[in-house]
Formats: C-alpha cells, structure tokens, sequence
C-alpha cells in the first residue's frame, strides 16, 4: 500500500498519474478537496488538522509514502517517527513539475530506491538515489537474497553494508541456493566469492577482508563486537520429512523440527518445507504447523515413497503404510523435485524420533537439502514492447514493468538498448538472435521458480516478437493459466516507427509480412506477397534480408513490380529512432538499390500513395478528389 501526499492543487495533479499507476491513494487536505474532479480511477481521502498527525498515523500503515512537498518540508515531517532502517517504510519526494524523484528514507530495506526508479519511469523523471552500492551497480547485501526467497539471518548487516559502501574487500561463501547472481555482478566488484569449493578461511589478524558473508542453510554464532563484521543469508533448500502418530500436537513437532536444526547447526530459516506420506495430509498438527510458519506441505503416496533408497527402511512402517520409509523418503522426494534430475542426494539428518513426557505423540524428522531453494513466490511474465529502441519512445507501463523485474531477458542488442532503466541486483541476459525460443524457455523456468520476469522484444512484442513464442512454449507445457502469471505490455511497432519518420504512409488499409523463412516456409510467404500486391494493400515488410539470406527481398521485388507501377513510393528505414538511423526514400523499381538489413522496415505503398515534400502520404480514401477539395473519403473515426 502507497499512501501519496500533498497541500496544493498543482501537487495533486502531479500525483494523480502516479496513484492510478502504482495504485496509491492520494491524501489532501479540505482546502485542496473541491479543486480535484472525482474519478473512478483513484482513491482520495481528505484529512483535516495538522499533517503530521496524518503521516504519524500513514507511517506503520503504509509500504511506502510519496510526497510532492518540498524536501525540507519532508525532513521535518518524518524526522521524528524515524526508527530503524529495517522497519522504516520508504519515502520518496517528488517537485510540482515531475522533474524529479528522491529517494529520501528507507532506500534499501524500505524499497524507496525502486519505488524511485519506478516512479521517475512512469514521469519521465530523474531519479535522485544517492546510495553508493546503486550507484556502483552493486546489489544492496540487504536486499542480495530476496528475489531468491531466502531468509535474513543473524549478523551485523550494518557494518558488513559499511565495509561494502567504503569499497572493502567482502568474503561472501556460499554453499546452498542458486548463484545466479554471482553472475551478475560488475566486473570491477570487490567480493571474493566461494562457490562451490569454501576457500581456506584467513586468520582474523591478518586478513586484508573486511567483512564476511555466508549464505548457507547452516546456522553460524557469531560473537558480539567480533572485529571482523559478519553476517548469514539462508537459502531454504532444507525440505524435512515428517513422520507422526496421530494426535501429535503441533508443539512437539515444531519442538522436534527445532531441536534436530539446533543439534546439526542447521538455519530453521533455511527449511524450504514439510514432506510427508499423503496419510497425513489432514493432521492437525503437521498442517497448523505449516500454515503459521507458511511452509508447503509435500504428500506423498506410499508407492511414490518405497521406490526411494533409505539409509534406515523400515519393516514395521513398511507393514503400517506400505513403505518402509516416511521420514527419510518424503525429505529426499522433495529434494530432488527442487534438484537437477538425476542428482545423487544425500540426508543432512537422518530420522530422528522425538517424545516428550508430557506431550502424547511421537516425530520423526528426517532433513535432506535441495539443490535449489524454493522461493515461495508465485513467478510473474511481463512480456514487453520496448518500442524502436529511444527511450523516450518506451511507454511508462513497459518502464515500470522491466524496472520491477528480477530478471531482464532479451535479444543482445534490445537488452543493451534499454540498458539506463536496469537496476543492481537484477539478473538481465542477453542473449545472441536465433535463440527466441530458448529464450522463452529460460523465461518461463525463472517464472516457474518465482522470480518477476521481463521479456523484452524490440518494437511491440507481439508482433513478430516473444510474446507469442511464449505462449506458445507454456502450451506445451499445460500451463494452467495461472502460474506463473502473465502480463502483456504493447510497444510501438516497427512499422508505426518506420511509417512515422516518412509521413503517413499507413494511412489505408496495409498489411506486414516478415521475409524470414526461419520459421514460416518460403512457398507459404511467397503466396502472401502475391495475395498483398495484387489487393493493393500497403505492405511493411519485416526482416527483409539477412547476412545469409539475400534472395528474399528481390523475390518480393519482383513480384511487387508485376501489381505496381514502377514508381510506386517505397520507403527503406533502418534503425528508427536509434542513433544510427538511416531513411531512404524510393520507388519500387530502385528499391533494391538501397541497403537493406535485419534492422529495415521497408513499406511499399498503394496505387494512391505519393511522394510529395519528402514524406509518403496514403489517402484515406480511394474517391477522387470533389470540387469542394475533399478526398470524398470516410471521415476520420
């Protein structure tokens, strides 16, 4: 929730955009009431007497408050309920004119950096963020596992983050959880990283290190005031089997949970979730337990279980359920769903029995560790348009979109195009062309762990682009329509690029045909040429030549010349928008004249089109010209 605030008519139609966007209810006071319309579109409140006693009452109510007050006016506002950096929600100022946005408390763990980012996105904004880590491209060693789903352990968060902003050497040793993010770091990053051999330790007195990070499911003491500064994130890769009998209250086997992680040093905040044979799908114990601490709760059947090899099979269970484990075979199940197949897992505990005297029941715990942590995130697909490649020409909604991401997928080029509106800390793969449907594959394997992805297409994204090819693959996959969730953003298309730079070219009825033969087959592409010349249609021809592929465009050339006249207008746009842009403007018997590459659009007009002060101009209509001077076309709807 998002609270936005202001004391003037001007500052209220500034945030008014951005409470439809976010959402965010906008908060005025009487005076500035009857000066805004009503709209369906967003939620104001009015609040009467001072101000502070409304941000007082906002400030552990909201995840972040928005301001379009002067700075100073700020300051003095929040400066006495400031308490923690932990808890403090964020808090992001805004000017009148939307020129800028700061990020004044909570950058980190409040998330007023991103809520910055994402606010100077949807206005065209400067973002002011003054964090060092940020402006290092570095991930906040704070905020570094959240994407992931890991749990914050102890530490001195405060001096490892300090070590970091005055650029110090950080040991960060990680043996649990993936190390995507290892992979995105700058090259000039000052972490000496471990994985999946741990370096030898060095000597405390000697060590040039100034702080030390694990991230592991075990579970570190670290002694207070210690020189070196250290701190622990915990993937949860831990999956517990849990065998009881009926009744067991769910007491004893949290008591047990915590009792087998406290006697093998393992992080309870590393457990991913509870397995157990389906039998004990209903007992009260187990799934109270699971619903408090919002862990999953994995059954499985007996046949499923008794193919898994056990340390300590059972005949007596065997007997009871019909497996001869529960425990120890629910924990290496669940394991291996979040493992690579085949992987060769191993116990971390084998089954432990719990009783207390003076609690009926009995628990047994059994702990195997995955190789990937389970995120707990229902994964989101943001299918993005990013338009011809200007960042002026990138609609807010498709900036907010990649500004959230946790991971940023596209071709090579369009990833480098949007490069300014990345974040540290987010996974952004680039990858060569050809590979749209890997692409869409790696997209959809992110999501499905639950990460927040952006698929990024030049141009709108479902026009020639990945959205489609998305999709598609999630078909195949018997997607269900609801996880990962999935979102379509539209982008300018390369035709409307293309046609804007020349005039108005697309002015009557057109049609797009892509020349690649990739994954359309040539005879099939070749009839739709012939079916577009003869019909008249204006035709944008996408992906006219590549370095390999030469023979395309002169074939539709000469097709085009057996409906055309042979000064029929052409125009051949590279790069639109970008700084290398090239436009030339020709007829249908020179086209092929010009260069033409991958980046082209080419559009051939109509019989109707003309040349005419350097721009294509397609009537609206076909009717001759009146007396009166009109086109005795339709008009414009």
């Amino acid at each position: 929730m998002f609270a936005a605030i202001t004391t003037t008519p001007a500052g209220a139609r500034s945030l008014i955009p951005v409470c439809a966007a976010l959402p965010a209810t906008l908060w005025v006071p009487q005076s500035v009431a009857p000066a805004l319309e009503p709209t369906a579109d967003i939620t104001i409140q009015v609040y009467s007497g001072p101000l502070q006693n409304t941000i007082t009452t906002l400030w552990n109510e909201q995840a972040g408050l928005i301001f379009c007050l002067a700075t100073g006016a700020v300051v003095r506002l929040i400066a006495p309920l400031l308490q923690d950096k932990q808890t403090d929600p964020a808090v992001v100022v805004l000017d009148e004119a939307g020129q800028f946005a700061i990020s004044l408390c909570g950058g980190h763990q409040g998330g007023g950096d991103r809520l910055t980012q994402r606010l100077s996105h949807l206005l065209n904004a400067q973002a002011v963020i003054t964090g060092s880590a940020h402006h290092r491209y570095l991930p906040g060693i704070d905020l570094l596992g959240q994407p992931f789903g890991w749990t914050k352990g102890s530490g001195d968060w405060t001096r490892v983050a300090s070590a970091i902003a005055r650029q110090a050497l950080v040991q960060v040793i990680q043996d649990a959880g993936s190390a995507v993010w290892q992979q995105h770091l700058p090259a000039d990053h000052f972490f000496q990283l471990g994985w999946p051999d741990v370096p030898p330790l060095p000597a405390e007195a000697s060590s040039p290190l100034q702080a030390r990070v694990w991230i592991s499911a075990i579970q570190r003491q670290f002694a207070p005031e210690a020189e070196l500064p250290k701190a622990q994130w915990h993937p949860r890769v831990l999956w517990l089997g849990i065998g009881c009998e009926r009744g067991t209250s769910q007491a004893l086997i949290a008591q047990a949970i915590a009792t087998a992680c406290q006697t093998h040093h393992l992080a309870q905040g590393a457990i991913a979730g509870i397995a157990t044979i389906d039998l004990k799908a209903d007992e009260i114990g187990l799934v109270q337990l699971c619903q408090e601490r919002q862990w999953p709760l994995r059954c499985f059947t007996a046949a499923a279980l008794s193919k898994i090899i056990v340390p300590h099979p059972s005949a007596v269970v065997e007997k009871a359920v019909g497996t001869p484990s529960v425990a120890e075979a629910a924990a290496l199940l669940a394991a291996q769903q979040h493992s690579e197949a085949g992987s060769d897992l191993q116990l971390s505990v084998t089954k432990q029995v719990f009783r207390a005297a003076a609690q009926p029941g009995a628990v047994t715990v059994a702990i195997a560790q995955a190789q990937q942590e389970y995120t707990g995130r229902i994964g989101h697909l943001a299918l993005v348009g990013t338009g011809p490649g200007s960042l002026d020409q990138i609609t807010p909604a498709a900036k907010a979109a990649i500004a959230q991401a946790d991971a940023v997928i596209g071709y090579r080029l369009y990833v480098d195009l949007i490069r300014p509106l990345l974040r540290p800390g987010q996974i952004v793969e680039p990858w060569p062309i050809t590979q749209e449907r890997q692409r869409a594959e790696r997209a959809i394997t992110l999501a499905n762990w639950g990460l927040n992805v952006a698929v990024i297409s030049s141009g709108d994204c479902g026009i020639y682009a990945m959205a489609g090819l998305v999709f598609e693959t999630l078909q195949a996959q018997g997607w269900d329509g609801q996880t990962p969730t999935i979102a379509t953003l539209p982008g300018i298309s390369a035709l409307q690029s293309a046609a804007a730079r020349v005039g108005a070219p697309l002015m009557h009825d057109f049609c797009a045909i892509s020349l690649s033969d990739l994954l359309t087959p040539w005879p099939v592409i070749e009839k739709r040429l012939q079916a577009a010349a003869a019909a008249d249609f204006v035709i944008a021809l996408y992906n006219p030549k590549s370095q390999k592929r030469t023979e395309q465009i002169a074939i539709a050339q000469q097709i085009l010349v057996q409906h055309r006249a042979p000064d029929t207008p052409v125009a051949i746009v590279q790069s639109a928008y970008r700084p290398d842009e090239n436009i030339v403007l020709t007829d249908v018997a020179h086209m092929l004249e010009s260069a033409i590459d991958m980046l082209t659009t080419v559009i051939i007009g109509n019989r109707s089109t003309q040349l005419y002060a350097g721009k294509l101009i397609t009537p609206r209509g076909y009717a001759t010209q009146g007396a009166n001077g009109s086109t005795g076309a339709e008009p414009l709807a």
